[in-house]
């Protein structure tokens, strides 16, 4: 293979995994299409609702009272043409990575490890984030509503200057979770497809009773969503409040697309069936969001709780924690742990506020462990990439599953759960998104013009008008996150950084004159020898 480093004048832009090779393991186990635009758009809404909304509904208030409604609509669209995006290539590189393999295959091993290093950030934190959104529905349904027991603030919330409760120390009930979900995984039990199903149905019949019951409600006033826009559009760079900062936050509901358009090698018609299955499924997850904000805000009100300086306090912060908890707040939707069913509470569903609490505590484990999964195959990958320590990718002999790398992360979901409040994890969270689905627009472009020839059984339409509004509706989303999500990124990147130079970029396989490719865990290696402008050293 022609030197790319010499082309290019650049260390940085060597080392591109050969398409073909990345291929070889996915032609060997081509999938029958079986699916139409009605069955990918049913998968879509199942893959996309649930964790989000369950549990951001109160930050997102906070954030723009019931702007919270137009956020959603932002969100949405962002995620209409990041959706386009990868599916195109999705359907092109239908193997495990997600988008580090993507961007190895186009632009090569430095800034795919960039990508790989991001979505270790997002599945880890998204992860966290799910934990504590669980434990504050624990708490509330079944330690308190069900059992009358009532947890210490220091055991139901992190550290106080973390932005927990007052007195809080750790989340107990969060941390417990995410290492018992570890567990779990690191002995290989996994969701069958008919237990998902179920858990579906179940958050998706929950969400549709909430609607009915709030929307119906005599305690329903049209005046509390006045005025619409407390924070305005936009609350400021930096601050994470108004829609738009509201928008960046909430992007975490929908994050679950991306399995829509890996389920393009399955589809039929994919040209016609996946945008219909994709934009549906979106569109429909953005009407059923609208109208569980409008429920909840238009019955017990969604106004946020406003700093001295008439922006609001920010979600999560000690300044908010306070207020929640003096006695004028205490019902405030911007201050539960448990939105949606403390609403139904609160205008006389108790007992079905309690089942749709009963709903998330069976709902959102399954998300946690999705969660993690797809963090250990990142892992997984990179491990047998070279870019990390082949230790890590270690298989158990009685469990076959990466316990090794399975445990270090649990571990470290579980510490970021016990001390952070779920609105700054989602944000964190999101960076790391943004920049995967950054990078997978310019794959997308790049491989259009780098590889016109190579077969697309779903190619985006209006490429040149789609790619940069993925990238500019990302970037936008990315500025308009808390400072502090924003700078994490940018530090997580520079430690990465370190990690590679220090060690990853001696030990790349591909460096070294090797592509090796592994599509399934425990699965088949397949080993194509290539020269590489470091193949010889």
């Amino acid at each position: 293979m022609a030197s790319l480093e010499r082309e290019n004048g650049s260390m940085f832009l060597d080392r591109v995994k050969p398409l073909d090779a990345i291929l070889a393991t996915a032609e060997k186990k081509s999938l029958h299409r079986t699916l139409g635009a009605f069955q990918l758009m049913l998968f879509g809404i199942g893959c996309i609702i649930g964790t989000g909304i369950f549990v951001l509904t109160a930050a997102g208030a906070q954030k723009a009272g019931p702007g919270l409604m137009l956020a959603f609509i932002i969100a949405g669209l962002v995620c209409i043409v990041a959706a386009l995006c990868y599916s195109e290539i999705a359907s092109m590189i239908p193997v495990a990575g997600s988008a580090y393999t993507y961007s190895y295959a186009t632009m090569g091993e430095f800034l795919a490890w960039t990508v790989g290093w991001a979505l270790i950030l997002e599945y880890a934190i998204a992860a966290s984030a799910v934990s504590v959104g669980w434990s504050g529905y624990f708490t509330g349904t079944i330690l308190g509503d069900t059992f009358g027991i009532s947890l210490p603030a220091w055991l139901t919330a992190g550290p106080l200057a973390l932005g927990g409760a007052p007195g809080g120390f750790i989340n107990l009930p969060a941390l417990v979770i995410a290492l018992l979900v570890t567990w779990l995984l690191m002995i290989g039990t996994s969701e069958s497809a008919k237990v998902n199903a179920v858990l579906v149905l179940i958050k998706v019949t929950a969400l549709t009773a909430f609607i009915a019951l709030t929307l119906t409600s005599s305690e329903f006033d049209a005046a509390r969503f006045n005025p619409f826009l407390p924070a305005g559009v936009f609350g400021g760079w930096g601050t994470g409040v108004g829609a738009v900062g509201a928008a960046a936050t909430i992007f975490f509901a929908y994050v679950g697309f991306d399995a829509v358009s890996t389920a393009a090698e399955e589809t039929k018609n994919p040209q016609r069936n996946v945008p219909i299955g994709l934009v549906g499924s979106l569109l429909f997850c953005t009407v059923f969001y609208i109208l569980v904000a409008a429920g909840a805000i238009g019955t017990i009100g969604g106004q946020p709780i406003m700093g001295p300086n008439g922006v609001p306090f920010p979600a999560g912060s000690e300044e908010l924690a306070r207020q929640c908890a003096m006695p004028i707040y205490a019902d405030a939707l911007v201050c539960s742990n448990e939105a949606l069913a403390h609403v139904l509470r609160q205008i006389g569903f108790g007992a079905i506020g309690n089942m749709l609490g009963y709903a998330a505590i069976l709902a959102l484990p399954s998300v946690i462990l999705v969660l993690l999964f797809a963090q250990t195959r990142i892992f997984f990958v990179m491990s047998r990439d070279g870019l990390l320590p082949e230790g890590l990718s270690k298989v158990h002999p009685k469990w076959k599953t990466p316990y090794v790398v399975t445990a270090i992360t649990g571990v470290v979901v579980a510490i970021a759960a016990a001390f952070f409040p779920v609105g700054q994890l989602a944000d964190i969270a999101n960076a790391g998104t943004l920049y995967a689905f950054f990078m997978v627009a310019i794959a997308v472009m790049v491989l259009r013009r780098t590889d016109p020839a190579r077969t697309r059984t779903f190619r985006v339409p209006g490429l040149m008008v789609i790619g940069p509004l993925t990238i500019l509706g990302c970037l936008f989303l990315f500025l308009n996150l808390p400072s502090a999500a924003m700078l994490v990124l940018p530090v997580w990147t520079a430690i990465g950084l370190l990690v590679y130079f220090a060690y990853s970029r001696g030990n790349s396989h591909l460096g070294k004159g090797i592509v090796e490719v592994v599509d399934d865990i425990g699965g088949q290696e397949h080993d194509f020898p290539i020269d590489t402008p470091d193949s010889h050293r």
